[in-house]
Order: structure tokens, then sequence, then C-alpha cells
């Protein structure tokens, strides 16, 4: 995705796949409320590229996606923004270890971030009594985004070349990735 290129295609697709699973849930395709939670897909695609690329995902990147998610989806402005932007600079750190690892490493990294943004968000909201769901569907999405999280890295990685860099991989420039 990146080689020979720089880091910017790689955050305008971020960026772009972003809006779409922004915008996606946010159509009228049916107006009567689902009674099942359903995978958060934008964390599981954010926690793939953090994992994978963390030098095309700046953190004002992810600050700004998510900080619109906030405000769309009507949820405390910042909180969720916050929680994830923890989750990612946690990969980040971790991606040259993630890098020699295998895949079920990566998965069980990324899973834990998603369960640790998912209760503690629910968390703090219980703390400030903020009204929420039940219980079991905050557990249903986090194990849903958990599950799905095989197939979205996979998706990534064939349709869109998000990889993780070889060791001793360099950009353009030749800095070491």
């Amino acid at each position: 995705m990146t080689e020979g290129r720089g880091a910017w295609p790689g955050r305008v697709t971020y960026l772009v796949l972003a809006f779409v699973l922004i915008a996606a849930p946010l159509l009228p395709l049916n107006t009567v409320p689902r009674p099942y939670a359903t995978p958060d897909i934008l964390l599981a695609v954010t926690g793939a590229w953090a994992a994978r690329r963390p030098d095309t995902l700046p953190v004002l990147v992810v600050l700004g996606v998510f900080l619109l998610a906030d405000f769309l989806f009507q949820r405390p402005p910042g909180l969720y923004a916050a929680l994830v932007l923890l989750m990612t600079e946690g990969l980040r750190r971790r991606s040259l270890r993630l890098r020699k690892g295998s895949f079920l490493g990566e998965w069980l990294a990324v899973g834990t971030g998603i369960a640790a943004v998912g209760l503690a968000n629910r968390a703090v909201l219980a703390v400030v009594m903020t009204p929420q769901p039940p219980l079991g569907l905050t557990l249903i999405q986090v194990i849903l985004t958990v599950a799905l999280y095989p197939a979205i890295a996979g998706v990534a990685h064939v349709a869109l070349g998000l990889r993780r860099p070889a060791q001793g991989e360099v950009d353009a420039l030749g800095h070491r990735l």
C-alpha cells in the first residue's frame, strides 16, 4: 500500500473507509430499532490499521474520525475517541513485537484493546450515570467485533494491501518502518 509512495495514500484510504463506515449506519434503510448489537467495524478496522501500519495512522486522524463519529452517533463527545486513541497508541507501541509474531498474537492484542475500549466506555458512562444499553448488548458487540477481526484483517490485506511491514523494510525516504 505504501511502498515507494509515502504514507499519504494509506491515510487517505483509511479516511475514505472511515467515512463510509460512519455514513453507512446513518442511512435510513430501516427505521425500526434492532433488538441486537452489531459489531463496531470502524473500531476493528482502526485496530487492524494501528497494528499493521501505524506509520499511516496519525493521532490527529484517529482523533478526528472518532470525534466525528461521537457527534454523529450521539455519544458523549470525546470519550470513545479518547479510549480508541489509547488503544491505537498501545498497538503502535507494540507494532514491532506484533510484526515478529503470528496473526494469533495480533488478534489477541487487538481483541484485548477492543474489549478494553468497550468495557472502559461502559464503566465511565456508569460512573457519570449516563443511560446506556444493557450489559449483554455491550458484551455481544465486543465479542462480535473481536470475532469479526480476522475477516476484517483478511479483507484489508487482500483488498487494500494492508500488511505488516517486513523486518528492515524502509519507506521511500529510507526511514525504517
